[in-house]
């Protein structure tokens, strides 16, 4: 029971990092709920998969994406608003900002080692920015493929302009 409850209190703050996002990126107030529920559908997909399913971070963040990404693209479709003003505010908690840090801190590490500290420190370094552009490229792919799928079934029934990222909501 206290794994859940630690669930929900992370996505519930995966959903408030959502909407200050959304406040950065100007996403209309009216499109704030809708955002902070993208932030919580992430929040709980990837705590649940790595609490009860794999410890793979990757995966955890992919399945996220593509959540969140159904959850946009169905927004979108219903509204009449490009998906990505809901799918971007409510991924960016899926950034892995420890593991860029870690990376960027042990490249520093590396340009200050003395001769022969470098096995460590080099393959943690590689290690956290590996993870890290496994994990952005996860959500990226995760994001898109939703889209994507959405794009052409919105071609075949006409409502294309919907699904573009050119039009901008009023």
């Amino acid at each position: 029971m206290t794994e859940v409850i630690t669930i929900l209190l992370k996505a519930f703050w995966c959903g408030i990092a959502a909407v200050g996002f959304g406040i950065l990126f100007n996403v209309p107030k009216k499109s704030l709920a809708e955002v902070w529920i993208g932030g919580v559908i992430v929040g709980l997909v990837k705590f649940s998969v790595l609490k009860f399913l794999t410890p793979s971070i990757i995966f955890a963040s992919f399945l996220a994406a593509i959540m969140v990404g159904v959850y946009s693209m169905i927004l979108a479709i219903i509204r009449r608003e490009p998906p990505m003003l809901y799918a971007i505010p409510s991924v960016i908690p899926l950034v892995p900002g420890v593991f860029a840090y870690k990376t960027m801190f042990g490249l520093i590490k590396l340009s200050n080692a003395a001769a022969g500290d470098y096995s460590t420190t080099l393959a943690d370094t590689a290690h956290n920015g590996a993870l890290t552009l496994f994990i952005i490229m996860a959500f990226t792919i995760g994001i898109i493929i939703p889209y994507e799928i959405g794009k052409n079934i919105s071609k075949r029934s006409g409502d294309a302009k919907t699904l573009s990222n050119t039009t901008t909501p009023k």
